[in-house]
């Protein structure tokens, strides 16, 4: 894939003419179902690299390039009705807020701690979850979206395993991580010893929170080991959905999101 790689970011410099400065880029938004220009800017980047994955915004929906595709993927591999049950590990987003409009049985949910008991709303409405112990019945859902959120639990087994749980026979499960296609095994930047003191194996990261403003610690980066370890949770296959489109505004030289079935 070196030449395709290569053109791919060629393609993507081509389009960085305004440097510190907003730009749009043409293309069709598949949640929008129309040709727009999306938003592009430096926002989240280094200042001098776009940071592809968490812009070109959808005039329309309001929905970043990752956001946009896991509604497309999700459509193309899910498969999900607008009757089927579906929960997502998000809920202040506008990701949400674009499903919960599609689907009328869509539930999220946000990690609020320990201030708001699990299954019960904060004075906003947002439901408290925590994905170690989910509130839910087994085999309720047709479908569990998590982007972004298994890297952020010391113990993301166990997540997994809850997932698998609450899903229905044959429902799908699809989800993001910070991933290493070059790496066989995951690579534990943190964990946590006995008294439940952080230890840090790598260089602190922390990502983007809408909940916390001080952004949330990156306990791992995942490897190729992640798809048989989702499989031994509980999932009878487990796979990874390459992606980009020009056409879609799917940029970044290339994308990962994985499914899993139960």
């Amino acid at each position: 894939m070196d030449s395709v790689y290569q053109t791919r970011r060629g393609y993507e410099a081509s389009l960085q003419e305004i440097m510190n400065g907003a730009f749009q880029v043409a293309g069709f938004s598949f949640p929008a179902g129309e040709e727009v220009k999306f938003l592009a800017d430096f926002v989240y980047s280094d200042g001098k690299k776009v940071n592809w994955r968490e812009r070109l915004v959808c005039p329309k929906t309001g929905l970043n390039n990752r956001q946009r595709a896991a509604v497309h993927i999700m459509d193309i591999e899910l498969g999900v009705i607008p009757q089927e049950s579906v929960y997502i590990t998000e809920q202040v987003t506008a990701l949400y807020k674009f499903l919960v409009a599609k689907h009328p049985r869509v539930i999220g949910s946000e990690f609020l701690g320990s201030s708001i008991p699990r299954g019960s709303f904060d004075k906003k409405g947002v439901r408290s979850e925590d994905l170690t112990k989910l509130t839910f019945e087994n085999d309720t859902f047709g479908a569990v979206l998590s982007f972004d959120c298994l890297e952020h639990m010391p113990d993301f087994m166990t997540g997994i395993k809850e997932i698998a749980r609450v899903l229905k026979p044959g429902g799908r499960f699809m989800w993001s991580v910070p991933f290493r296609a070059d790496l066989e095994f995951n690579l534990q930047r943190a964990s946590l010893d006995p008294k439940g003191i952080i230890i840090h194996h790598e260089q602190p990261e922390y990502h983007g929170d809408p909940i916390n403003r001080d952004g949330c610690l990156c306990f791992t980066h995942f490897g190729w080991e992640m798809l048989e370890q989702v499989k031994n949770a509980g999932f009878k296959k487990a796979y990874a959905v390459a992606y980009w489109s020009d056409f879609f505004g799917y940029l970044g030289v290339e994308q990962l999101l994985f499914v899993a079935e139960k």
